[in-house]
């Protein structure tokens, strides 16, 4: 998912054109002003936060729901949200205890308790979704509620989990109306966050009304918004050019982006952070086309970044050679150093010294979105023309089914898109290559493992640097993942909509409340 950093800076760029907006032809909210639609191409999987690790869940879970600490904008700090405040208890990082605000509430009116949050973590564990963050909390051991006090007891050091508990993933429901031990079915939310959702309708749109009651960190919000979700990037476009939306995040089409200009009229956009990823999974489970390490450095020997940014993303993407990208601290370049250009030679002679004969036949997994498609095409003819491959593309066009497929391992190999959940090299290793993956693929070593838990166990994050380029080297060697580009977060929006610069910034949080009109 769910998709930051050696410090996030977030570029605020933003650069603006004379023209005039048309809110005051929109359908009025409670104030008599325009409901500010904001479009994306991302998608809602779930409205529970116990089944839900991607990026468009967790862009409306920053809205309707609170989690005890969040990031503020330009900060890569944790910071009180839902509790009042929060700290490691000893030296030995294994305890960690928070204290709730006093007034929280949710929409029904009962306050918040600490057995709610203490619920909330117990059932995304109980009930342990395929597509869910459980092993976001994999060194979570047990939760205790006694009052307004929260205490997580850990079962190994864990430095980033005030980080962990400032995500989507932490987000508190009411134990009255989520089941302990299923997901809870509908299109309700009942969270404390800075918005209330008073309608959604799955892949089409979240209706959210200001929050009176909430109490937090975020500023209080003072316009409806409504989140209007498209088929792909195409399609957000051509809303955009409509003007069916005022705002317009993730993603635009690469030619889109790449012609953004300060001359164009009535047109604000923001490029922010750079730590957004995508990569190919390998599935190495057995039987898999993959399974052998000398199939996935073959494929590493020649790929071609350069091909798939320039002509398929029109140069709005940069190579990368790490899964921790540039600008994260502890940011390596394993993979150049490893194979620095493409070379079908190297490839014939990992696959020859592994006794591997003829064509390796594999088929692609890819989700049917925007330029996915191009993309896997150009992988798959860089691939075959070393006449090592045979390559199959199977794409799948709702997001949820190809969750489901990789999980089950229908693919050899996929292709997914990376925000991390917070600004630390480990959430760009741990939920990827480390003991019960997100990515599902099969991949498990012990030596990453020890690697990864060692590096949580620094409080000073700079010490943990070392450890972190040998994890890197590590993935390089036996790629479970092979990285191909990082990109910028683009913010687009109308003259007429301010706050649109402070919406995202690499952090994870989608800031809706920061919306309004001039």
């Amino acid at each position: 998912m769910r998709s930051v950093r050696s410090k996030i800076i977030a570029a605020g760029l933003v650069l603006a054109a004379a023209g005039v907006g048309a809110w005051q032809l929109l359908p009025a909210g409670d104030d008599g002003r325009g409901v500010i639609r904001v479009g994306t191409s991302d998608v809602v999987s779930a409205l529970d936060p116990a089944g839900a690790y991607d990026a468009g869940s967790w862009a409306l879970f920053s809205n309707v729901y609170q989690s005890l600490l969040t990031i503020k904008s330009g900060s890569d700090t944790p910071v009180p949200d839902a509790a009042s405040s929060c700290k490691f208890i000893g030296q030995k990082l294994t305890t960690y205890q928070c204290e709730l605000r006093p007034d929280l509430t949710f929409p029904g009116g009962r306050p918040v308790t600490a057995a709610d949050v203490k619920f909330s973590f117990d059932r995304i564990k109980e009930i342990n979704s395929d597509q869910g963050p459980a092993p976001l909390f994999n060194t979570l051991e047990s939760v205790k509620a006694d009052g307004r006090i929260v205490t997580f007891n850990l079962s190994a050091r864990d430095a980033t989990f005030p980080f962990k508990i400032a995500t989507g993933a932490a987000s508190i429901v009411d134990k009255d109306k989520y089941p302990a031990k299923a997901l809870r079915e509908g299109g309700k939310a009942d969270g404390t966050g800075p918005y209330l959702l008073a309608a959604y309708k799955a892949g089409g749109s979240a209706e959210l009304k200001p929050n009176p009651a909430y109490k937090g960190q975020a500023k209080p919000a003072r316009a409806q918004v409504t989140v209007r979700y498209y088929k792909d990037s195409a399609q957000l476009d051509q809303a955009w050019r409509d003007h069916q939306v005022e705002v317009a995040h993730r993603d635009m089409p690469p030619a889109v982006l790449a012609g953004l200009n300060p001359g164009m009229k009535d047109v604000r956009y923001q490029a922010s952070g750079g730590t957004e990823t995508r990569s190919i999974v390998f599935n190495v489970r057995p039987g898999s086309a993959a399974e052998k390490p000398a199939v996935r450095q073959a494929v590493a020997a020649v790929l071609d970044r350069s091909k798939v940014t320039v002509d398929i993303y029109k140069g709005t993407v940069t190579p990368l050679y790490s899964l921790v990208p540039a600008g994260i601290a502890a940011h390596s370049t394993p993979f150049f150093d490893t194979y620095p250009a493409p070379n079908g030679q190297t490839a014939r002679k990992l696959l020859k010294d592994a006794g591997i004969n003829g064509p390796v036949p594999l088929t692609l997994g890819v989700n049917a979105r925007g330029v996915n498609i191009a993309e896997a095409e150009e992988l798959k003819r860089q691939l075959e023309s070393t006449t090592l491959f045979q390559v199959k593309i199977k794409s799948v066009e709702v997001w949820e089914d190809f969750q489901k497929a990789y999980a089950a391992g229908e693919f050899d190999a996929y292709t997914i898109g990376w925000i991390a959940d917070f600004p630390d090299a480990d959430n760009f290793l741990a939920p990827l290559v480390g003991a019960g993956s997100s990515m599902n693929n099969g991949f498990s070593d012990k030596a990453v493992d020890e690697l990864i838990t060692r590096t949580q166990s620094f409080s000073d994050r700079g010490e943990a640097a070392n450890d972190f380029r040998d994890l890197q080297r590590l993935v390089s060697q036996q790629v479970p993942m092979l990285p191909i580009w990082q990109k910028k977060d683009y913010v687009m929006s109308r003259e007429a909509v301010t706050g649109a610069q402070y919406l995202s910034d690499g952090t994870g949080v989608w800031r809706l409340w920061e919306l309004n009109w001039l």
